[in-house]
Formats: C-alpha cells, sequence, structure tokens
C-alpha cells in the first residue's frame, strides 16, 4: 500500500503522527468502451461548447448555476479562502458513545500507520480508545474538502471513517406505512423463531461475490476460445415461480419454519425415525393443502 496523506493526530496537548492509506478496494472487473464495429477504443474529450476548441484540464475552472440560472465562476484563488482545517493535522473535537454512531453516516475507511521512529504516542491513544469504548470525533482535510471522522481502533490499528454530514442523509417518508397494521402476536412469534433457526455468527470469509466469479468464468471462457467474444448459450424456458403471491402470512412462516428444520409446536410424542420420515411427505402435503384451502378461502 503507499500512503495519501501524512500529518498527525492532534490530541489535547499529544501530537500523533501518522501515515494515510484507503482501507478498501473494489474488486470489480473493468471494462473499457469499444466501438462494436471494429473494437477500436472510444476516446473522450473536452470541448468547450462556445469556441468548439479542446480544452486542457489545466485551462478549466469550476462554475456553479443557481436554481434562477445564474452562473458563477470559481478558480483555484477562490477555493484557497474558504475555511478549512490544518492540511496535515487531524485534530480531535471529543469522545462519544460509539453506539451513538449511526451506520448509515459511516462513509469511507482509512488505515492509519504511525509515522514515527517511538510509536508511544500511537500506542497511547489506541489503547485508550480500547478502554474507553468511545469513539474520537475528529476533522479530517483531504483534497481540499474538510470532513467530519471517527476514529476508533481495529485490531490493534487506528481506523478513520469520514461521516456524511446529518443534511447528507435522505429524510424517509413512506406514507404506505403510515396506516399498516400491526403485526399479529402469532406472527411476531413464529418470525422470532425463524429468526432464531437462521442465526449464527458472522464470518465474512463465508460470503463471495458469485457475480464477479462466474463473469471471471465468463472473460476466460471467452479468452481460451481464441475469438474473445463469449459464445452465445442456449436458452433456458423460464422457471416457474414457486408462489406468486403470499395470501396467509402465518402459513408462510410455517412453511419457512418447516424448510429451516425447526417447527412452532412440538408433538406431544417423539415417533420413530422410520416413522417420522413417512410422515414427514404426508406432513407437508397437508401443510400444503391447508395453506391452499385457507388461500381459496380468502379468494373467495
Amino acid at each position: 500500500m503507499r500512503s495519501i496523506w501524512k500529518g498527525s493526530i492532534a490530541f489535547g496537548l499529544v501530537n500523533v503522527p501518522v501515515k494515510v492509506y484507503t482501507a478498501t478496494e473494489d474488486h470489480d472487473i473493468r471494462f473499457h468502451q469499444v466501438h462494436a464495429a471494429d473494437g477500436g477504443r472510444i476516446k473522450y474529450d473536452r470541448v468547450c461548447q462556445v469556441c468548439g476548441k479542446s480544452v486542457q484540464y489545466s485551462d478549466i475552472d469550476k462554475a456553479y448555476t443557481s436554481p434562477d440560472g445564474e452562473q458563477v465562476v470559481l478558480t483555484d484563488a477562490d477555493f484557497s479562502k474558504l475555511p478549512a482545517a490544518e492540511k496535515h493535522e487531524i485534530p480531535v473535537l471529543e469522545f462519544v458513545p460509539s453506539d451513538q454512531i449511526d451506520p448509515v453516516l459511516f462513509d469511507k475507511s482509512y488505515y492509519l500507520e504511525p509515522d514515527s521512529a517511538t510509536p508511544k504516542a500511537y500506542q497511547l491513544l489506541a489503547a485508550t480508545l480500547e478502554r474507553i469504548d468511545k469513539t474520537a470525533l475528529v476533522h479530517f482535510t483531504l483534497r481540499q474538502k474538510t470532513r467530519l471522522a471517527a476514529l476508533r481502533v481495529r485490531d490493534g490499528v487506528l481506523v478513520l471513517q469520514t461521516l456524511l454530514w446529518p443534511d447528507e442523509v435522505r429524510a424517509v417518508e413512506f406514507p404506505s406505512l403510515d396506516d399498516a397494521p400491526a403485526p399479529r402476536p402469532q406472527e411476531l412469534k413464529m418470525a422470532e423463531t425463524l429468526v432464531e433457526s437462521m442465526s449464527g455468527d458472522f464470518d465474512p470469509s463465508e460470503y463471495t461475490d458469485e457475480y464477479q466469479i462466474e463473469l471471471q468464468k465468463l472473460l476466460d471462457e471467452a479468452i481460451a476460445s481464441g475469438t474473445g467474444k463469449v459464445e452465445p448459450a442456449a436458452e433456458t424456458a423460464p422457471a416457474e415461480q414457486a408462489d406468486a403471491e403470499v395470501v396467509d402470512l402465518v402459513a408462510a412462516l410455517q412453511r419457512s419454519l418447516e424448510s429451516s428444520g425447526r417447527r412452532e409446536a412440538a408433538p406431544a410424542k417423539k415417533p420413530a425415525k422410520k416413522a417420522a420420515k413417512k410422515a414427514a411427505p404426508r406432513k407437508a402435503a397437508a401443510s400444503k393443502s391447508t395453506a391452499s384451502k385457507t388461500a381459496t378461502r380468502k379468494g373467495a
């Protein structure tokens, strides 16, 4: 990794020199646009709509158009007059309980590496944050833009996560929820039982990006064929949808519990294993029949 920023954390009178690294990366496969007729790459050109000439990036300024149509042009000199935190300092503003920061506010993450021959101050700040179980709110200026950020510890390393400003989070108003009926106790109980049956510890390594894996296979096959193109696959008939619409929520929850190996109510006596195997299809059939009759009565 290569650092993208160097500076220091201002923790009261304590100065903590750090290097900043981008903590995440996108694993998506990159494509570029080509002309479908001959495969030539598409070139983009910055053309002025007034004179029609190509414009170099160094000759481009930024403009803002107001709702009334008024245009204001700003130069780099104009932007330099705006208030911003010290470019090479991350001042700690305050420490807040970690659970008070809504996850929807988190934006981008960065790792901080100690940039000192004796990283004692770095280790002190990291250990303090772990002991008090709080998050430090800081100001972080990157590429001439100052953001509010959260400073916390992950595996002994300081992590800085930029936060969205409150007005950058959209307000949610869904009229369809205003008069929605509250769930019935039976539905809540069955839903909680279903959640229990599907619960476990989170292990990110258990999940994979199937889309990117299949996309890479598709590209490898095209390269192996020597044509540089994907061979068209035979069309298959679309599979029939099992349940077009769930009419009875309780019946759907019951079927979900049965498929997960759990039952809402246990039988009085445990049947023998062989009998249970034979009874299972009949029980499933009976459940489907009951759901079908319920749907028919409601439809009537």
